[in-house]
């Protein structure tokens, strides 16, 4: 499956990774075995995911095969759309400008902060009494 027409890519955000198989084609989007619209089914979802191809004006060039594991919806959909926007980045070295100024390069290192030992959450206190 893997030939010279085929570009795998990775994309991270929060803890949720995406890989993905990107070949020329119709426009025919998976993710994990589901079609695109089953399994994100909101329109702003499947924008953000399809931003990269805006950008790079080849909306219905590429067929994806996507492969997510860890994380939620909203950490999948933005590891997915940072490999998209790398793929897409290996085949037309002249989208670097375009995509850097839209931010679809930078890889969002925000992550959950960790909850600490005495207190009920990662910032939050037990509420203190003077006396």
């Amino acid at each position: 499956m893997s030939d010279k027409s085929t570009i795998k890519s990775i994309g991270r955000r929060k803890s949720a990774v995406a890989r993905i198989q990107m070949k020329p084609g119709t426009g025919n989007v998976t993710v994990n075995h589901k079609p695109l619209d089953e399994y994100f089914p909101t329109l702003a979802l499947q924008n953000i995911l399809l931003h990269p191809f805006e950008i790079a004006n080849q909306p219905k060039n590429w067929d994806l095969n996507v492969t997510t594991n860890g994380g939620g919806t909203t950490g999948q959909i933005g590891a997915v759309r940072l490999a998209i926007a790398r793929a897409l980045l290996k085949n037309d070295p002249e989208l670097r400008d375009a995509f850097r100024a839209e931010g679809l390069l930078t890889r969002d290192s925000r992550k959950k902060e960790r909850k600490k030992a005495g207190q009920p959450g990662a910032r939050k206190r037990f509420q203190f009494s003077k006396r």
